[in-house]
């Protein structure tokens, strides 16, 4: 039975230890690590936490992830050795999207559910078509510059978001999501929600997407065939893991009264799912980033299901006066978006894509 430890104690750590022991199930945790001074709580499912001291007594033949934020690995690295650890596995991009494709392998086909990816598909070139396609790179002149060098694909096009708040403009950028009917002025609480509500409102091409400046999907290149070919309505991130649920990691990581109003808004306006809605919630998947690429029609009937929702929990909440919680649209559309599609498979074509984390 391999025994681990976990370095980190807050919602990340736990996915991990959740993908380790779901693929595994002779793994066994022995506490939860950390070295600074935020509020962590005193166990995890019953695992102790530790923190970290110059006395702390491990069992150093054991190995022990790195589930924080990459700004904080290297320090908890430097901390783990000072005890004399020697297996330090940091669980980066890379090993969290080659854990993360395991689980959910492992889990859709216990469920039943095929788990399909992009990538999967092929396109022979036998079919003739011609159609159109366009992702659009959220970005904001306020971003910060990207170490990373990455090669946009042709169909990726940058779509300058929060233009209306500068004057400044990015280099080359063609598209800017304060003209025709836009958002643009609230892009500081709905960040890429903006550009999402720009491109539902303004684009025309038959396939349409948005990802992030640091986000992009990691596409074939042949993506737009495989999708004619397949019949692919959506394209989604490979959904995360979250626990306890999706709904009581919300009120963990957010403010459970934004919560308490979206859900009583579907229970009032979408009455009939508003049962399966409480009920996905309950489950412990959802697809992050806003990220998503669908057929324009189908880019256009989840926005009209979903900005009323956040329009109005907009109009209820105003402002957060913490600048983090305050992007509260954001973080509610991630998991109303999630909900749409997955409630809807009957209806829609769906499957997922990996995506890169540029630095």
């Amino acid at each position: 039975m391999p025994k681990i430890y976990i370095a980190g104690a807050h919602s990340r750590a736990q996915t991990v230890a959740h993908y380790l022991t779901y693929l595994d199930n002779t793994t066994e945790i022995i506490a939860y690590l950390y070295d600074n001074d935020e509020d962590n709580p005193t166990e995890v499912n019953g695992i102790p936490v530790i923190k970290l001291s110059g006395d702390t007594l491990l069992d150093t033949s054991c190995r022990v992830f790195l589930g924080v934020r990459g700004v904080n690995m290297e320090h908890l690295s430097n901390t783990l050795t000072q005890c004399g650890m020697k297996d330090i596995v940091p669980v980066d991009a890379d090993l969290d999207m080659k854990l993360r494709n395991e689980y959910l392998e492992k889990y859709y086909d216990e469920q039943g559910i095929d788990f399909l990816r992009v990538d999967m598909l092929r396109s022979d070139g036998s079919v003739s078509h011609d159609i159109s396609g366009r992702i659009f790179v959220a970005n904001s002149v306020f971003d910060g510059k990207l170490s990373d060098v990455y090669e946009m694909i042709n169909e990726e096009a940058i779509l300058q978001v929060g233009a209306n708040l500068t004057d400044s403009r990015i280099e080359g950028c063609k598209f800017f999501d304060n003209t025709g009917d836009n958002i643009s002025n609230r892009n500081k609480q709905f960040c890429e929600l903006t550009g999402l509500y720009w491109v539902w409102k303004n684009a025309t091409e038959d396939y349409v997407g948005l990802v992030h400046y640091r986000r992009h999907f990691l596409l074939p290149k042949d993506w737009i065939s495989v999708c004619k070919e397949n019949d692919i309505d959506v394209i989604l991130p490979v959904p995360l893991y979250v626990g306890p649920s999706v709904e009581e990691n919300y009120r963990m990581r957010h403010v459970s009264e934004d919560w308490d109003f979206v859900m009583d808004y579907i229970k009032e306006n979408h009455a009939k799912e508003y049962e399966d809605v409480v009920s996905f919630f309950e489950g412990s998947l959802y697809c992050p980033c806003n990220m998503m690429i669908a057929k324009k029609e189908v880019f256009d009937e989840l926005c009209s299901w979903m900005f009323p929702i956040v329009f109005a929990l907009y109009e209820h909440v105003g402002v957060h006066e913490d600048s983090y919680q305050n992007r509260y649209p954001g973080f509610v559309s991630e998991r109303l978006i999630t909900y749409f599609f997955e409630s809807r498979r009957d209806k829609y074509n769906l499957v997922y894509c990996n995506k890169n984390f540029l630095k």
